[in-house]
């Protein structure tokens, strides 16, 4: 084993998740957090070979991992607009860096520093979770051997088991925060791609009514995820929608946004609601369905139209699985320097690797 691959905000969910997925791949992970007797409980929780490191700020972090050199850094901790670039430039020369952001904001911001990455040699993967590797792999599985498509749409349509407790802030800081300074629209609009270029687009329009592989029927609608950025990076489509069933799709719910979205662009007022969205209370629950899934529509300009799925169980345990993944091969010199997503990188198999399966209409599974 080694202890090579540390987990920044080691005490979170995913942090966990993605541990025990490090264990089963014979490498021994580090958590790193805030609080020791936490760290040490998260620790125990997992079992195995864990080690642990305290560092009580994103600062001490960082200088933790530029004195210590480790080979694969994880970052779980949002808002990642604001936690990615401080960690990747501790990271660089001696570290590859992974995350799991899912915003189109923060995913931009790690493919600015792709030329910083080629120059240390080191890899950067951004959106090493369940939305973008989910709907990225669709994409790239699709396209294999295609010319540019007209139009891609993908949807993500997650199912996980709810923990109980706090929302906590990084969360609700996601959350709230928009895309400050991302192109193609105001910080509290949606985006899409229209002519190869970010546009601005309704919060939650676009909505769509799928019919699941499985029988069962799902609503998703627009939203500025990370996924948009991935699938136009591998499909180079002009015209580019991503969508979500986490999206709200009642009329009143979509009504009411505008009106939200202007509250939230008033700093004390988002500040305000940051706190209060930081302390629910999220009572357990059991995932919603069998299956999780990303889902991808792609048009060419022949008429040709494609359309795949990419079914996987616990939406949360996949979260795990991908970084973990990611790391292993990095660790084993398979990635190449610079910044990718996770399919573009290595490829639709990585979903694979991570228990997932294709089904894909009109086309060979595997």
């Amino acid at each position: 084993m080694t202890a090579e691959v540390w987990i920044l905000g080691g005490t979170g969910r995913s942090a966990r998740a993605i541990a025990t997925e490090l264990l089963r791949r014979g490498i021994a992970p580090t958590l790193i957090g805030r609080d020791a007797t936490r760290l040490s409980a998260a620790a125990a929780t997992i079992g195995g070979r864990v080690h642990t490191v305290v560092a009580r700020s994103l600062e001490e972090a960082a200088d933790e991992i530029r004195r210590r050199r480790p080979a694969v850094v994880i970052n779980t901790v949002g808002p990642f607009g604001a936690t990615a670039e401080p960690i990747i430039r501790a990271c660089l020369p001696a570290s590859h860096y992974v995350d799991l952001a899912n915003d189109v904001g923060a995913v931009s911001a790690v493919l600015n520093l792709h030329e910083a990455a080629v120059s240390a040699g080191r890899s950067l993967v951004t959106g090493a979770g369940f939305g973008v590797t989910a709907t990225e792999s669709v994409v790239v599985k699709l396209c294999a051997d295609r010319p540019a498509p007209s139009d891609v749409r993908v949807d993500m349509v997650p199912s996980l088991a709810i923990e109980a407790g706090r929302l906590g802030e990084a969360l609700a800081a996601t959350i709230l925060e928009g895309l400050p300074g991302v192109e193609g629209g105001g910080r509290f609009e949606g985006r899409r791609y229209r002519d190869g270029r970010l546009a601005p687009a309704r919060l939650a329009g676009d909505a769509l009514t799928l019919t699941l592989p499985d029988g069962s029927s799902v609503t998703t609608a627009g939203m500025p995820l990370g996924e948009l950025v991935a699938a136009q990076r591998a499909s180079g489509a002009p015209s580019v929608i991503a969508a979500s069933s986490e999206a709200p799709t009642a009329p009143i719910a979509r009504a009411f946004l505008p009106f939200a979205a202007s509250l939230l662009s008033i700093a004390a007022l988002r500040s305000f609601a940051v706190r209060r969205l930081a302390a629910v209370q999220v009572k357990a629950r059991p995932r919603p369905r069998e299956h999780s899934w990303g889902h991808a529509r792609i048009t060419w300009p022949d008429g040709t139209v494609r359309e795949g799925w990419l079914r996987l169980g616990d939406a949360q345990d996949f979260t795990g699985a991908v970084p973990a993944e990611v790391a292993r091969r990095l660790l084993a010199g398979e990635g190449r320097p610079g910044a990718s997503f996770p399919a573009a990188l290595f490829g639709p198999s990585l979903a694979e690797s991570c228990g997932a399966d294709y089904v894909l209409a009109g086309l060979p599974s595997a």
